[in-house]
């Protein structure tokens, strides 16, 4: 067998991953497994390995609920078949190889930089000197926009090719947030600073992101985690999901002038987070999860608390996005405005809202579930037009499924039960993997030991790292103007993206 077959928060032996000659990696990977209909790509990464780089391809058949992982040895500055000139997919996993080791890949659309790591292989590329793509043109001019943007917008710089007011061309220069999150995973020894970390890859997602790493870390350690710990993660999540979904309604509604409904979902959104702070002691869900233990154990009175919450913030929603979806001034803003198709959706590999919204079913609680998602059975919502009306409609029927779930898991609180053994450190020469499925989409986490069981490598994928290209794509023939909207509709991670 030319892979190895896991489950989502499985571990394994390094020593169990097949290593192949390139050749045979790449006809595995791009004419075999990413051919199937329902797998596509969750991470492609490499890490040095006696004095080479060691590539690992994982595969997610979202039918199967398995996870295909093989890998290869390269040379560094050596060229090789580049997987993304058959499927695009891998463009971005690609061209952060290229940055980080210098592996060549010849066929690449573009081997441009990604986030500008300190030790990255070339050090002559800056974010000063990118290399834009741009057309010679006396008719056509350019407009950039950003590092710095206004308000509390994270740094990211657009640069646009236009002809008039129309979009020809958006290229999305990131990498201003790198933070080197990925190496400090290695550099710290300490499971509380590890933890903090992962709380601070994206601060609106620190459920996500830290549930993702606790699981991989109890993983790793061969922990079981109690019924408790598994219901409050999953409460947590569903309780980001309505949170970001509501404050992201908000600001779609800021970005069409839309004051009313601005200020109705921003309201809604405060006792929200609000209700964070009262269960952990921080609105954003920090401290709340934790590998092997809560420090935050849920209670009935906490539960007494969120449906009341709940019992006032549903009328008042389900009004507001009823005025909302009925106001032609609003419909004539979402409608057919950054229009994503699926055949586009698919190429990219887009995750998430950036696919459901195009038809394509793909959402790991569903696919791999984790946690209390295994008897949830969830089922995605689904849209097919790709535009901003789609991703608008997504975040209000998650929002009431989400509400939905919250009641259903409030119905029976497990018992918490404190740990009686503290854990145990994590087996070496180990390779594991946890999915997450996000509010935005699918959060990898991969990590591998040495023979010491400490961490070798530590690899983070955001769900933005698959979908940002899709926003340049959603605004092309569309007006200038229509770009805030496009781009508050996806509501990509700059920081998750960077790490």
């Amino acid at each position: 067998m030319n892979y190895t077959t896991v489950k989502n928060n499985e571990r394994i032996q390094l020593s169990a991953i097949p290593v192949l000659e390139y050749e045979l990696f790449w006809e595995l990977n791009v004419l075999s497994l990413m051919s199937e209909e329902h797998n596509h790509c969750v991470n492609y990464f490499g890490f040095p390995y006696e004095g080479k780089i060691k590539l690992i391809c994982c595969i997610a058949n979202d039918e199967a609920h398995n996870i295909y992982v093989s890998s290869s040895v390269v040379n560094a500055y050596t060229h090789y078949p580049s997987f993304s000139s058959h499927i695009l997919a891998f463009e971005k996993f690609e061209r952060e190889i290229h940055e980080n080791f210098g592996v060549q890949y010849n066929n690449h659309p573009w081997l441009k930089p990604v986030r500008y790591a300190k030790n990255r292989a070339n050090q002559d590329e800056t974010i000063a000197n990118y290399p834009f793509y741009s057309i010679a043109s006396e008719e056509l001019h350019e407009v950039g926009v950003g590092p710095i943007h206004a308000g509390i917008i994270e740094p990211g710089h657009f640069r646009f090719i236009c002809n008039g007011e129309q979009i020809l061309h958006l290229e999305i220069q990131l990498g201003y947030q790198h933070r080197g999150v990925e190496q400090l995973f290695l550099k710290k020894e300490n499971l509380l600073q590890r933890t903090i970390l992962a709380e601070s890859i994206a601060g609106d997602t620190v459920v996500g992101h830290t549930t993702a790493f606790v699981n991989l870390w109890e993983t790793l350690c061969g922990f079981e985690a109690d019924r408790h710990l598994q219901f409050s993660r999953t409460l947590a999540l569903e309780l980001e999901r309505v949170a970001v979904h509501t404050g992201d309604l908000s600001a779609m509604c800021t970005d069409i002038a839309y004051q009313l409904g601005s200020s109705v979902f921003g309201r809604l959104r405060t006792p929200i987070i609000n209700y964070f702070q009262q269960w952990c002691g921080n609105r954003l869900a920090k401290s709340l999860i934790r590998a092997g233990k809560t420090n935050f154990f849920y209670t009935e009175e906490l539960a007494q608390t969120l449906v009341k919450i709940l019992d006032a913030y549903e009328p008042d929603f389900l009004e507001m996005c009823k005025e909302l979806f009925r106001l032609p001034s609003a419909l004539s803003r979402f409608e057919k405005t950054g229009v994503i198709t699926q055949d586009d959706a698919k190429k990219l590999g887009t995750v998430g809202m950036a696919a459901r919204m195009s038809g394509i079913n793909r959402d790991i609680r569903a696919s791999h579930p984790y946690n209390l998602y295994r008897e949830i059975q969830h089922e995605p919502i689904i849209k097919h037009h790709g535009d901003v009306y789609s991703r608008a409609q997504i975040r209000k029927e998650e929002i009431i499924q989400s509400i939905a779930n919250i009641r259903e898991l409030l119905k029976n609180i497990p018992d918490y039960k404190p740990a009686t053994a503290p854990l145990s450190s994590p087996t070496a020469n180990t390779f594991a993997l946890s999915l997450v499925e996000g509010w935005r989409g699918e959060i990898c986490h991969c990590a591998i030991t040495d023979e010491q069981g400490a961490l070798q490598h530590y690899k983070v994928k955001d769900p933005s790292f698959h979908n940002w290209l899709a926003l340049g794509l959603a605004v092309r023939n569309n007006e200038i103007s229509d770009f805030p909207i496009s781009n508050k509709s996806f509501d990509f991670s700059y920081c998750g993206h960077d790490l």
